[in-house]
């Protein structure tokens, strides 16, 4: 199973809940409608359905340095079924494995600064209030 790859300058956010397919067209437009500019990558592919963490860093490890992916964005249960779509980042290089989750408010900072190199994950997930879900740097 190898991984999708994002556009240029966007964040993968990768589907893995089947269950409601407009739940994942609001998903989509509400990233959308939280910036201006594109700022994802959809990946819904049927063999990520369910996918573990640990399975997708496996493949990521073992893929060629310049084809592994550094950070993705996954819409599981959760970014289906709550109201606040929050998402759940995973970390696939530095500290793979390593999540938070992120209301879609927030998915365009974290987003830009993560495709930029201009923050880093753990930047993000140490700031995660103790729900593990980012609210921004000052709300915590």
């Amino acid at each position: 199973m190898s991984l999708p790859y994002p556009d240029d300058l966007t964040s993968l956010v990768l589907r893995t809940d089947f269950s409601d397919d407009g739940a994942w067209a609001t998903v989509q437009a509400a990233i959308d409608a939280a910036d201006e500019y594109a700022i994802a990558t959809y990946v819904s592919d049927h063999r990520f359905n369910d996918v573990r963490i640990e399975a997708l860093v496996t493949e990521n490890t073992s893929a060629a340095e310049d084809e592994q992916v550094v950070t993705m964005f996954l819409a599981d249960s959760v970014t289906m079924t709550d109201p606040a779509h929050p998402l759940l980042a995973v970390d696939l290089y530095d500290e793979p494995g390593r999540t938070f989750r992120v209301p879609v408010q927030w998915f365009p900072e974290i987003s830009a600064n993560l495709s930029i190199a201009n923050m880093d994950f753990a930047e993000f997930a140490d700031a995660a209030d103790t729900s593990g879900t980012f609210r921004g740097f000052d709300d915590h």
